[in-house]
């Protein structure tokens, strides 16, 4: 991964040309992953659920995942506003937007203008038209109701629906093979994402606005370090080691700039680690909609930066609405290329006192923040499986530490996690690794 990753900038350095034609490569590959992410999320929390024993588990997991959610995505929103005005990214900056980029900010926003922004419009918008439209459109949250739906059904039909259930786990473990297959792809698919980017954009694109992504990572590696070091320290483990167990997932993150691309490998590194096969099922695919972490920072910073630049002074009681505004619009956001930029110009769509033109500045580096928006995304959503597995005694803490610290396991410790005392023994043949 790290060869083809410095393969591709060097491609793009060398011949911009050439490496902008590789762009098929890393969009292949993500859709390869895409396709699966789907079927994936049905299976696990369809098992999950079927498993649990009783609804109120489900409804327990549910709220204290969203509680997480809305508390740490909070955290991330206030520290993007209070590093944006600390070191003033766009002030005294004149920076004009060329053709090009004017036109992508208004595809941008037409795309974002095409989707409601109203609670009822996101509401009725987690309903599929029908079972199978949820499937075809890969829309997580609607895959998500699906699922849930189904799960409660097995549950509620008891032993009657067991082989059913079976069925279904068997088809998880096929699911998970044919990720191991593409997974081999990985480095061809970065290649391309990173030789594509470096290509169309150039490096030059970072120096015009540095300071705007030096504030970006910097704030990421922040939140990561102190706000999600804190949780897992909470949880008995540390960050480092964790980072060094997802290593692998996390180089097809930064080569593709989508947390997607490392979904499916996500889920079995946790249920390896430890965690509950039901609450990976359900907090994770909830946590690639609602936590997006990463998104949160640079769509705050994003938009003070536009307003910044745009000679908008805003208040704190204006800057306030904005925080309020993206705590609705920074939910729901699929963790896609291009998904944040897409959010942020709904964003500023409701917000008349910064001007939407303004969003033509950031189209030339928006690629390579991705790459700080994914890998946080990842990260906080890994740590929210652990930190409520564990709220939960769903989480085998001393295999975990095992895992981390490098020792194998026990033989008795099969793949999937552990689970919680209180929940029914899962069913099903597990693989062993």
């Amino acid at each position: 991964m790290l060869v083809a990753i410095t393969l591709g900038i060097l491609l793009g350095v060398a011949d911009p040309a050439r490496a902008e034609a590789m762009r098929p490569l890393g969009d292949g590959f993500i859709r390869l992953v895409k396709m699966l992410i789907g079927p994936i999320i049905f299976c696990t929390i369809t098992i999950g659920i079927a498993n649990m024993g009783h609804m109120r588990e489900v409804g327990r997991i549910g709220l204290a995942a969203m509680i997480y959610f809305e508390t740490v995505s909070g955290f991330a929103l206030v520290l993007g506003l209070l590093v944006v005005n600390l070191l003033q990214p766009g002030a005294g900056l004149t920076i004009t937007a060329s053709e090009a980029d004017l036109k992508a900010a208004a595809g941008y926003g037409a795309t974002a203008a095409s989707q409601s922004d109203t609670f009822a419009g996101f509401l009725l918008n987690i309903i599929p038209t029908t079972v199978v439209d949820a499937f075809a459109r890969g829309e997580i949250l609607q895959v998500l109701l699906v699922s849930a739906l189904f799960g409660f059904a097995l549950l509620s039909l008891g032993k009657r629906v067991r082989p059913l259930v079976t069925l279904i786990e068997q088809l998880s473990h096929v699911l998970f093979a044919i990720v191991g297959l593409i997974m081999r792809l990985a480095p061809l698919g970065a290649f391309g994402a990173m030789a594509f980017t470096i290509g169309r954009y150039g490096i030059s694109s970072l120096l015009v606005l540095g300071q705007l992504m030096a504030g970006v990572y910097l704030t990421c590696l922040v939140f990561i370090v102190v706000v999600l070091g804190f949780i897992l320290r909470w949880c008995g483990l540390r960050l480092m080691p964790l980072l060094r167990y997802l290593s692998e997932e996390l180089l097809i993150v930064l080569g593709t700039s989508s947390s997607e691309s490392a979904f499916p490998r996500l889920m079995m590194k946790l249920e390896r680690l430890g965690c509950s096969k039901p609450v990976v099922g359900l907090v994770l695919p909830a946590g690639y909609s609602f936590n997006l972490d990463g998104t949160a920072i640079y769509m705050t910073m994003a938009a003070i930066f536009v307003a910044q630049v745009s000679g908008v002074h805003l208040t704190p009681g204006d800057q306030l609405s904005v925080l309020a505004v993206l705590m609705v619009t920074s939910n729901g956001a699929a963790g896609v290329v291009g998904s944040g930029f897409i959010t942020l110009a709904a964003t500023l769509a409701t917000i008349p006192s910064i001007p939407p033109a303004g969003l033509a500045l950031l189209v030339g580096v928006d690629r390579f923040m991705a790459e700080a928006r994914s890998i946080t995304n990842f990260i906080g959503n890994a740590v929210a499986t652990v930190a409520i597995a564990k709220w939960g005694d769903a989480l085998d803490l001393p295999r975990a530490q095992q895992v981390l610290a490098g020792t194998p396991p026990h033989q008795d410790q099969v793949d999937g996690g552990a689970q919680p005392k209180r929940h029914e023994p899962r069913v099903g043949v597990e693989v062993v690794e």
